[in-house]
């Protein structure tokens, strides 16, 4: 299954290749912002908002209250989530 997570970013750190770390369940990942329609608004605009994360790519912006209902949802999916997170945790390894 693949899911769309809500993750909030911590950093824009590379302009030019539009990336940015994301903390995604206390996981740190890097993630291709070139998606977001206002990303060019500035790198610090992003920072400290919530984003929902497909396949390494902010799709689009979320508030935290949506963000924090979608996490809660997740976490009641049980399963199916932790399996998403332990992929997404082995993935942050490698």
């Amino acid at each position: 299954m693949c899911l769309a997570i809500p993750g909030r970013v911590v950093e824009v750190f590379d302009d030019d290749n539009q990336l940015a770390r994301v903390d995604v369940a206390g996981v740190r990942r890097t993630v291709n912002i070139a998606l977001l329609e206002d990303r060019d608004a500035g790198s610090g605009a992003l920072e400290g908002q919530w984003v929902l994360i497909h396949v390494g790519f902010a799709l689009a912006r979320i508030d935290e209250q949506e963000a924090l209902a979608t996490l809660e949802l997740l976490n009641q999916m049980g399963a199916e989530y932790e399996q998403e997170l332990q992929e997404l945790r082995a993935s942050a390894q490698g």
